[in-house]
């Protein structure tokens, strides 16, 4: 939509000349429940100008206005508004008040204010997600982060609802309910949750403070809803982040509320954080599964403080909102005295690690402290570096100033700045002062360029294997190709680990060096001396952010004992350094799952299991040599089901083989297993073939071709729920026919009627790697839409579409020759351009795997 795109100049220029006071916000939802497409929205704005008689504007995505009334005087809105704006013309120096009313549409695209039918009670459920700059869907607003202010809301809602906002809920009277006015907060973060939800109320206590808590869900999901573990989760990060940032819980309560078609995991919304409600667990999952629903409560919360208290000035720092988040959220899941998950940091190295390695290697790769022009830089920047490469220089930076000084930069930061905005110099002058470190030369470093570097030790020993010379080498690789940047050599505070068998057969850590390497060679003259251990691990505990590689004689050890560590964090970083090996054609596919297929018997963490089943599906569908793909997926599935009927009955492990295994079954003999298991005339003892189990199994057993609309519908007759309907697009889309994908393709580019979450759940279906040639013919169609997609679609529709039905399963030159031709005439803008290369990368990255793997057989 032309104008929606605010540019950094425009916002810092706003906000030169302007301050908000306040806003009083009336929006009548009284028709929610029967649709109707858009409801009232009255919005009184209270701020100050810098000077008289200049103009600015106000932000607004609505079909209507009505009236709009600046200082007792009525604009016309056929003059003033357009382009999703509205121009303030003749600006008084000091207060002004304005006054907008319009019509405002509810979406279904998970943006503004979302509504939802749920198919089991068909009530409507609404709640709102503003970030990045959505507020303006539902209220007239100077939509950038530095403009803070107060809100009131104000509803009016259908009898019987439920409305929750920032601030403590009211009784309503006639049904309507008058919220109290917030602390100075961002427009982002402001928030409106209506509906019949179910809840379920607590509080938090101690030392004289007292937070009301509330848990909320649909009804139908409320006897799933395990809400004693989710408030102990919260409990624990309260009594953690206070007592780390030394600064009380800064708002009056705190509602988690898990809602329907949420394109991300949670949102941060002040006292009222919204979260994907796939999280409320309908069947049997693992533990990880709980340790990331864990992870993700403390994220919202630490950003409570850190993103609400404090905001950033402007989005080039968003980074440290999500990185500050995801840092302290895994770091209170590993030092809470109480917490299940004190492995979290191989969880951290298994997965975010990994995600920014891989993000890190993009063309559109870009340093910590990305610059960020305008909002559409923003929209796609929610990604690998701004979450997890930026947790893995904290945790970088922690262990290079000291936790305990860390901590004392962030509180007197907190002090310092509550309830405005900051740029990160005001973060790093606070660690300065208490850590005695110059940061200059590390944030240049680590924050503002681009690229991973490579560390290997470099050992020399005499005849008795005693250590005669060593060294970390240090490499910066050429960044990806259309990056911007240059290799960049960067401080690393490491450890070195030194491993070897104990007489039960563990790989254990005998001794441990922690230093800072810097420079190409860093001599490490503690270890000379020392009798060479079997294996030598760099940046042990996974302190820094690098690509590690192991010496020649470690790798063959490892090769045949990476199972054997004793902990788990090591096991996952030679697990991460073997994948990002395969990803780089420096392992041949074929060797990574043999490699996978030697040690994941012994590995204990799920997290890591479920990892490397993702990983060895992905390796050889995408990596491996085309001529051995069948070869190497009749050996991984034949592996799957062996180590499902071998797993302890009722385990984590005995449930993510029967995943693993139903993704890739094959054979007439497998399928036949998967439909018995279905129609229960088979059983594996403790496997429990519940909802989610039984839709995986329908979904596989669409996608060759064994079910169709029949069995689909049969299915979704046990589970009329919206899970259920998700999950029968995606089994309907799965079907090797040509007119099941010509259907799916039509649902999705040529309608636009699909919610969020259906229209993922049937591109997830459409694209299935084992019919390429099925698909083959819909990347010409997918190049032809793309551009008219991305154009008239919401961002998060157009993204969806963008990335999901990108043609990544077509690893081939042609594949590669028709992207570069539409990158060329399609002119994009910045957004889409970086999406499409990214893709891209992703082909020609698998085009090399493919041929190291060929070169290996």
């Amino acid at each position: 939509m032309p104008g929606t795109n605010l540019t950094r100049e425009e916002a810092q220029q706003r906000a030169q000349l302007l301050s908000v006071d306040s806003y009083e916000i009336d929006l009548d939802l009284s028709g929610a429940q029967d649709g109707g497409g858009t409801y009232r929205s009255v919005t009184t704005v209270r701020f100050d100008s810098a000077r008289t008689g200049v103009e600015s504007f106000i932000d607004l995505v609505a079909p209507a206005v009505h009236e709009v009334i600046l200082n007792g005087d009525p604009l016309d809105p056929a003059e003033v508004f357009r382009d999703s704006r509205i121009a303030l013309p003749g600006l008084l120096e000091g207060r002004n008040v304005l006054r907008v009313v319009a019509d405002c549409e509810y979406t279904n695209t998970g943006e503004g204010l979302h509504r939802f039918v749920d198919p089991v009670d068909q009530r409507a459920y609404l709640y709102t997600q503003f970030e990045v700059p959505d507020a303006r869907r539902v209220f007239a607003s100077f939509e950038q982060p530095d403009l803070k202010a107060t809100f009131q809301f104000t509803v009016k809602a259908p009898s019987g609802w439920t409305v929750v906002s920032n601030s403590p809920t009211p009784e309503p009277k006639d049904d309507v309910w008058s919220f109290e006015p917030t602390p100075r907060i961002s427009t982002y973060i402001t928030a409106l949750i209506a509906g019949p939800y179910h809840s379920v109320h607590s509080v938090y206590e101690k030392d004289g403070q007292s937070v009301p808590l509330g848990i909320y869900c649909r009804p139908s999901l409320a006897e799933f809803l395990d809400s004693d573990a989710i408030f102990e989760v919260t409990r624990q990060g309260f009594d953690w982040f206070q007592e780390k940032f030394d600064y009380a819980y800064p708002f009056k309560k705190y509602d988690q509320l898990f809602v329907p078609e949420f394109n991300a995991g949670a949102m941060e919304n002040a006292g009222a954080v919204t979260i994907r409600d796939q999280y409320v667990f309908r069947s049997k999952v693992t533990d990880a599964a709980y340790e990331v629903r864990a992870e993700t409560i403390l994220h919202e919360l630490a950003h409570m403080w850190f993103g609400d208290l404090v905001t950033m000035e402007w989005w080039n720092d968003l980074w440290l909102n999500e990185s500050f988040a995801t840092y302290t959220s895994i770091a209170c899941q590993a030092y809470h005295p109480d917490s299940r998950w004190p492995h979290s940091w191989t969880t951290f190295a298994n997965s975010m690690k990994t995600w920014a390695y891989r993000q890190d290697q993009l063309p559109s790769t870009h340093p910590i402290m990305a610059d960020i022009n305008d909002l559409d830089d923003v929209l796609v920047n929610f990604d690998g570096i701004t979450y997890a490469k930026g947790a893995s220089v904290l945790k970088q930076l922690v262990a290079y100033v000291g936790m305990d000084e860390f901590f004392r930069g962030v509180q007197a930061y907190f002090k310092a700045h509550a309830f405005g905005n900051t740029r990160l110099s005001d973060l790093l002058g606070k660690l300065e002062e208490t850590s005695g470190r110059d940061l200059q030369t590390w944030s240049k470093k680590w924050l503002q360029t681009a690229g991973i570097n490579v560390l290997r030790p470099r050992i020399e020993t005499d005849a008795d294997g005693v250590v005669t010379s060593f060294a970390i080498h240090q490499e910066a690789p050429a960044l990806p190709a259309g990056a911007k940047g240059e290799p960049t050599l960067r401080p690393h505070r490491v450890a070195v680990g030194l491993y070897d068998l104990d007489a039960s057969g563990k790989l254990v850590r005998g001794d441990r060096i922690e230093l800072d390497v810097d420079g190409e060679l860093t001599a490490v003259p503690e270890l000379v001396g020392k009798r060479r251990p079997a294996v030598v691990l760099l940046n042990d505990d996974d302190l820094s952010y690098a690509k590690v590689r192991l010496d020649e004689q470690s790798l063959a050890f490892v090769t045949e004992h990476l199972g054997d560590f004793e902990s788990s964090l090591p096991r996952a970083l030679c697990w991460a350094s073997a994948w990002d090996m395969t990803r780089d054609a420096e392992l041949a596919t074929r060797d990574y799952v043999s490699l996978v297929l030697a040690g994941i018997g012994k590995e204990s963490d799920i997290g890591v299991v479920q990892s490397l089943h993702r990983q060895v599906k992905t390796a050889i569908e995408l990596y491996a040599d085309p001529a051995a793909r069948e070869t190497l997926l009749a050996r991984w599935t034949e592996a799957t089901l062996a180590h499902l009927r071998t797993a302890q009955a009722g385990s984590d492990h005995q449930l993510a083989w029967a995943r693993a295994f139903a993704a890739t079954a094959r054979t007439p003999e497998q399928l036949d297993l998967l439909e018995a298991l279905l129609d229960g005339r088979e059983s594996i003892e403790g496997l429990a073939v519940d909802t989610e189990l039984r839709w995986a199994f329908v979904q596989r057993l669409a996608a060759v071709g064994r079910f169709d609309e029949a069995e689909i519908a049969s299915e979704y007759e046990r589970d009329r729920t919206a899970a259920g309907e998700r999950h029968a697009a995606t089994a309907r889309a799965a079907r090797p026919t040509e007119e099941a994908k010509a259907e799916a393709w039509a649902s999705v580019v040529e309608s636009d009627k699909l919610p969020n979450a259906v229209q993922e759940a049937v591109i997830g279906g459409f694209v299935q790697t084992g019919q390429r040639e099925l698909l083959a013919p819909y990347t010409d169609k997918y190049f032809a839409v793309l551009k008219d997609v991305w154009d008239s679609r919401s961002h998060e529709m157009a993204q969806q579409i963008a990335v999901g039905l990108y043609p990544a399963v077509q690893v081939s030159e042609d594949t590669l020759a028709k992207t570069d031709a539409w990158l060329a005439s399609a002119e994009p803008n910045a957004a889409l351009r970086r999406l499409i290369s990214e893709a891209r990368s992703g082909v020609e990255r698998a085009l090399k795997a493919q041929a190291a793997d060929a070169a290996a057989s």
